[in-house]
């Protein structure tokens, strides 16, 4: 059964990105977008990005951008990820257009509709056993960890989601969270993260392990 519920996934992918892809074009959104991202901010119109895909295989996700390209200001310090993202950028990303290119990933097999959002290259290696088996499904462009809080929920919840989906997937149950994705998307919610979910997590970029940290203060002790 779950053999035929792949088969339905990979067949629905497939029909809807061909379709949508085709649609998009000749609206034409795919054409409008990029020269909108193009006029309003330096760089390339489209952002691509190592990813981490099904059985942890790394593959390169499209979106279209929606950050400046500098990362550090003037006075050498990392600028937030949420102090980048571009007037243009915020739109696209409320209305979820940014995610649109990945129409091609899912045409092309290394992404679903339906499926654990896909991972950096830094995040997975941090996952802990049975954590691992949200690589068993293709990422998706939704999923039931976006549909049960989007950004706002922690990674560790979301990856509770992702490997409960991994395990009771059906077709009906893409259906179902591709419905509830429709919904969140017309009413915007959870496009801006809050406050509390903006800390350090263990698939966070700057998280550094308990006993790293233990080693570089012992370090510094023996140094001083």
């Amino acid at each position: 059964m779950r053999k035929f519920n792949l088969f339905l996934k990979r067949a629905f992918d497939i029909l809807v990105s061909s379709v949508l892809i085709i649609f998009f074009t000749v609206i034409p959104v795919m054409i409008v977008v990029p020269i909108v991202i193009r006029l309003t901010s330096k760089g390339p119109a489209l952002f691509k990005q190592v990813r981490i895909g099904k059985d942890q295989k790394p593959f390169t996700m499209y979106k279209f951008r929606t950050m400046i390209l500098e990362q550090y200001d003037a006075d050498g310090n990392e600028i937030m990820s949420e102090d980048r993202i571009t007037k243009i950028g915020r739109i696209l990303r409320k209305t979820s257009l940014d995610e649109l290119p990945q129409l091609f990933n899912i045409f092309n097999g290394t992404m679903s509709i339906v499926g654990p959002r896909p991972m950096l290259d830094y995040q997975a290696p941090r996952c802990i056993g049975e954590e691992f088996r949200r690589f068993d499904m293709r990422p998706g462009m939704t999923g039931l960890a976006q549909v049960k809080g989007r950004n706002n929920i922690l990674w560790e919840d979301r990856i509770v989601f992702d490997v409960e989906y991994a395990k009771t997937f059906t077709f009906w149950m893409d259906i179902v969270i591709l419905f509830k994705t429709v919904l969140l998307v017309f009413k915007k919610e959870g496009t801006d993260v809050k406050p509390e979910y903006r800390g350090v997590s263990r698939f966070s970029k700057h998280y550094v392990p308990q006993e790293e940290t233990a080693e570089v203060e012992k370090e510094q002790t023996e140094n001083v």
